[in-house]
């Protein structure tokens, strides 16, 4: 009877994972069958070639890219609020995108004949730096209030975005660079999205050290208290938040709000804990990823819209209520608001 009890609780602590997993399978399999092409489920079983290659060189490849940027990106999100100590950075707030642009960018510039890989290195280098200058600026702000911080990080992103579209203008590359500026699946192909997997090694890695980000997402002092070297982890944190979203920039494109709302959607009903929210937040990232792309695939079928438009609307609304929630009830959780809204009544 311990035993069962003891599974029962657990089932119960896992329950959310568990919902989103489920609910995540079903809408795998719906998004390998819908598109401008119909796969036809009789196909598949009688091994029809064109419905095997369609499934494999493009259907498949981007259900994994859509997953791994959901969760990598949601992920990335998670740890630069707690590191930051802020719910409101993000890799879109944090000028991570932007800086990954501007090192795809130059790659173009220097490296005209350069690889997927070969641009991929620069958006690293560009997108880390980015991201440790943007935390070394807020670091030296005296007064950081709870909305200044991401403006801080907004004003510097769009500082690098003026660079970057002041290059792209100089040097006749607006056309190429506006593949990055725009958030699409339709080009993810078999041979040309392999990059994107680097998000799940990454996201491996912030599940190790998800209890250094907890104690040093508490402050200098504490870190330092408990023995823990806080730049360190700090800034290994801010780079493997960067390396994430510089590889989904240079297969995906740029995709706003991921970052940003998802991690505080989980952590409302989650608590603050980075390891016992990292997986709901991941897994949630990629459902919501998943049926935004789903959505741009049906709204206006057979033609479809680029995912940065679903994101954007859908994150944008629910950006503005966790503003205001957070502004008003700050970090509680919906259900304790509510009852402290029904006491006070």
């Amino acid at each position: 009877m311990n035993g069962g009890a003891a599974i029962i609780q657990r089932l119960k602590k896992h329950l959310s994972a568990v919902i989103l997993t489920a609910c995540l399978l079903l809408l795998s399999a719906v998004s390998l069958f819908v598109g401008v092409i119909d796969i036809a489920a009789g196909s598949l079983i009688a091994g029809d070639l064109e419905t095997l290659e369609i499934l494999f060189i493009s259907r498949l490849p981007r259900l994994l890219a859509i997953l791994c940027t959901g969760a990598g990106m949601s992920t990335a999100g998670l740890i630069m609020q707690q590191l930051c100590q802020n719910k409101f950075v993000s890799p879109t707030t944090g000028a991570t995108i932007s800086s990954a642009q501007l090192g795809i960018l130059i790659a173009l510039l220097f490296m005209p004949s350069s690889t997927l890989w070969s641009r991929a290195i620069f958006a690293f280098l560009a997108a880390v730096l980015g991201t440790w200058i943007f935390v070394w600026f807020i670091q030296r702000i005296q007064f950081k209030d709870v909305v200044m911080v991401p403006l801080v990080g907004i004003m510097f992103g769009n500082v690098i975005g003026g660079i970057t579209n002041y290059l792209a203008y100089k040097y006749e590359m607006t056309q190429t660079l506006s593949t990055w500026l725009v958030g699409h699946f339709s080009a993810v192909l078999r041979g040309r999205y392999e990059i994107v997997y680097l998000t799940v090694p990454l996201i491996l890695l912030a599940f190790l050290f998800a209890s250094h980000f907890n104690i040093v997402g508490m402050g200098k002092d504490f870190s330092r208290n408990l023995g823990v070297p806080y730049n360190l982890v700090l800034f290994s944190g801010l780079t493997i938040a960067a390396m994430i979203t510089a590889s989904v920039v240079v297969v995906v494109g740029s995709i706003s709000y991921i970052g940003l709302v998802v991690p505080n959607i989980v952590s409302m009903f989650k608590g603050d804990k980075i390891r016992g929210t990292l997986a709901d937040t991941a897994l949630f990232g990629a459902l919501f990823v998943l049926v935004c792309d789903l959505l741009g695939r049906v709204i206006i079928a057979p033609y479809e819209l680029p995912i940065e438009l679903i994101v954007g609307v859908f994150g944008s609304l629910l950006f503005i209520l966790l503003l205001f929630y957070r502004l008003r009830h700050g970090r509680t959780a919906p259900k304790m608001a509510w009852l402290e809204k029904k006491g006070g009544a």
